[in-house]
């Protein structure tokens, strides 16, 4: 049992060489507020004079306060002195020079103001008059900053504290004055919130012998006020005027033991109060706290050594590389980023995601969704208005009117719309070339990693691969497109063709004169002689009510007739399908089927000709400007029925093409840019890379990872040693 608190010394030693905090040490932890004789007791169980003294805080660093019991010989007596971490190479024998190393130490860390810092002072002293400790003092908690201390100075204090006693490995140790009430003691407050059983928490009062004559602390020493599991317990401290007068701490620590006997209310208890008293238990306390912690203890450090080892497996061994041939190395690990890049691409790899598409299955989204959806809309004629196809007509057929509607015209036109879709067409191959490149990026384990110039050369590689398969797949995608814009195959299977718009407008022609007579049928049944166009139904002054195929002759146009009449749909007329249609697309031959353009001279009742307010002169000056358009607004049916027709003939065309595009844009970046990417790939990093007079430049190991990989062997050795030293104490 008397050895077990040296064990904990010496394992907080071997972690202090690393700064390592990740095993819980089970020590005890000093808290009380300012002035509340915190330091007076650490004195006391030292039975030196060592801490520094002053007004406000301090205590600005925690200071873990090792004492060590050591015996005296039979020849000579022990020397007593003390160690610190930062100094191991030199012994303090003079106690005041220790005071004065804590205070340059606390500077030097934390400042010459009043700030706290985080950092720890460890100081061991060895004497023959201590018992084995292990302590920590804290900064005391503090209200209001005084001086030149930080505004949250509270805040900081409170954080610091509550770190330490929060471990459950810690005994608090809580100091409290007694002539203050206890209601308002800080230190049991804070010891509460961690520890509301009270199950670690030791409570010492101090200052027992300023309290108001009359009064006493024998209740909450008894434990009948605050219930601590481990008591309270009483202690007398050297007054102001003692240590002024430099009062020796043999005679304090006899005054204290008077004090009890003597004293009506703790003669009862006076064995278990004062610093001799508070020495042994806290010793009983601590080697019984590491005696139940012990295995718990060695069980965290056996993780650790199985943690830390996996870890430094994982940086490699820099040792065995010297030894490894550098060119197996190499290629060994080329080999692995070829596959590791295929493998993303055909979707094989071992690590695939389960929360996002990626690799391949990015490539096949951005051919059926975003290529797909970007051609799917594109209208065929959505850029081409009634005036582009009527010009369009017109400037083919020269200074003939046409009997039929021409091809030129329909050539002209479904070009332009066909070059629509290069553009989505080039955006689909750099959408894939960017996805293979991002690939490329994440192809690489951890191996890899501890070689970022060869990393970052075998991605270099593979990106000027990529960039040069981008020019030759663009290239052939754009002749994808200029092939089905250098020949129109009117003649291709599934094109509609004359015959089949013609047909299908003269289906939608007999749809509407059924509609037409249905509704004239409803009137004459209902005795109503009113004008179709009177009717409630669209007007026929529009020319979206004339129904396809069906000529509009001048009277109809004058509204001096039924439309039924005219049209021979009310009186069983003997119009076929096909005269109706033949009739509508030639003509009548009756002159008056001509539309009158609002500029044209109007023939008079006499024979003489009627301006119309525009003479010559001002029609010829748009021959003058360069650029004429047709502006006459009306249509005539046979030009309506002409463009109806170029629509029909250029949708029909453009979706077979838009159908080809879609089918083998993809097919041709997947084989000019993708399929040749993932099959040259290694072969093109071998030829690149794989020369001898580069191996020892690629091979340059990261210097973070070497850090690291020395960090990790330096706590793996902590921690092999921590786990021997408990090993010889079990």
């Amino acid at each position: 049992m008397n050895d077990l608190i040296p064990v904990v010394n010496k394992l907080q030693d071997v972690f202090n060489t690393i700064g390592s905090e990740t095993v819980d040490l089970p020590q005890i932890i000093v808290v009380g507020s300012q002035s509340s004789g915190k330091s007076s007791v650490l004195e006391n169980l030292v039975q030196r004079d060592f801490l520094p003294r002053g007004s406000g805080i301090v205590t600005r660093r925690p200071l873990v306060l090792q004492l060590v019991n050591v015996q005296d010989s039979e020849d000579s007596k022990a020397v007593e002195y003390g160690e610190f971490l930062h100094m191991s190479d030199r012994k303090f024998t003079d106690f005041s020079e220790i005071r004065k190393e804590i205070e340059a130490e606390t500077a030097r860390v934390a400042g010459q103001n009043k700030g706290i810092s985080r950092s720890p002072i460890h100081l061991k002293i060895y004497s023959p008059k201590v018992l084995n400790l292990t302590l920590v003092d804290l900064p005391g908690l503090t209200k209001i900053p005084i001086g030149d201390q930080p505004t949250d100075i509270e805040k900081q204090t409170r954080i610091l504290v509550l770190d330490y006693i929060t471990k459950p490995n810690s005994i608090i140790l809580a100091v409290s004055p007694a002539n203050v009430d206890l209601v308002n003691s800080e230190s049991l407050k804070l010891a509460k919130q961690v520890d509301p059983e009270g199950k670690r928490t030791i409570g010492v009062l101090t200052k027992l012998d300023l309290m108001d004559a009359g009064t006493n602390a024998l209740d909450v020493l008894t434990g009948r006020v605050i219930p601590l599991k481990l008591g309270f317990i009483g202690v007398v401290n050297r007054s102001q005027q003692d240590i002024i007068g430099n009062k020796p701490m043999s005679e304090a620590l006899k005054a204290e033991s008077e004090f009890f006997k003597r004293h009506s209310a703790y003669r009862s208890i006076a064995s278990r109060c004062g610093t001799p008293f508070l020495a042994k238990i806290l010793n009983h306390i601590l080697m019984n706290h590491i005696r139940e912690r012990l295995p718990d203890m060695k069980a965290r450090i056996n993780a650790l050594i199985s943690q830390t080892t996996q870890e430094l497996l994982s940086y490699g061994d820099p040792a065995l590389d010297e030894k490894t041939n550098k060119g197996a190395l190499v290629l060994k690990l080329i080999t692995k980023f070829s596959n590791d890049f295929v493998a993303s691409i055909d979707g094989t790899a071992l690590d695939i995601s389960t929360k996002e598409l990626c690799g391949g299955a990015r490539i096949y989204y951005i051919f059926n969704n975003i290529f797909g959806t970007a051609l799917q809309s594109i209208s065929p004629c959505g850029n081409l208005s009634v005036q582009d196809i009527r010009t369009a007509i017109r400037n083919s057929t020269g200074p003939r009117p046409s009997l039929f509607v021409p091809e030129i015209a329909f050539d002209l036109l479904v070009k332009p719309q066909v070059l629509l879709l290069e553009q989505p067409s080039l955006r689909c191959v750099e959408l894939v070339h960017e996805e293979l490149t991002k690939i490329c990026h994440s192809c690489g384990n951890q191996e890899l990693g501890r070689y970022p110039r060869l990393h970052a050369k075998l991605i270099e590689v593979v990106a000027d691969l990529l960039r040069e398969r981008l020019s030759p797949t663009s290239s052939y995608v754009e002749s994808l497109i200029s092939i089905q814009r250098a020949y129109v195959n009117t003649n291709h299977p599934d094109f509609i063709g004359g015959a089949g718009a013609m047909s299908d407008l003269v289906k939608k022609s007999e749809k509407k004169r059924k509609e037409y007579e249905k509704l004239n049928r409803r009137a004459n049944l209902g005795g109503n002689t009113t004008h179709i166009s009177t009717l409630s139904g669209p007007s026929i002054s529009s020319k979206d009510d004339i129904p396809d195929g069906l000529p509009l002759s001048d009277k109809e146009s004058s509204g001096s007739k039924d439309i039924g009449l005219q049209n021979g749909i009310g009186n069983n007329s003997s119009w076929t399908q096909r005269e109706s249609f033949l009739t509508y697309f030639f003509g009548s031959g009756n002159k008056s089927d001509r539309t009158v353009l609002p500029d044209q001279p109007l023939p008079s009742r006499n024979g003489t000709s009627v301006k119309t307010g525009i003479d010559m002169g001002e029609l010829e000056k748009k021959l003058d400007n360069g650029a004429i358009i047709d502006d006459a607004v009306h249509l005539t049916d046979h030009e309506e029925m002409e463009i109806q027709l170029i629509r029909s003939l250029i949708t029909s065309y453009f979706n077979l093409v838009r159908k080809t595009i879609q089918d083998l844009v993809p097919k041709a970046i997947m084989h000019l840019l993708v399929n040749y990417s993932r099959e040259s790939v290694q072969n093109r990093l071998v030829s690149e890379l794989y020369k001898e007079e580069l191996f020892v430049d690629l091979l340059q190991e990261d210097e973070n990872l070497a850090s690291k990989r020395q960090n990790c062997k330096t706590m793996l050795d902590v921690y092999r040693k921590a786990f021997d030293i408990m090993n010889e104490a079990m």
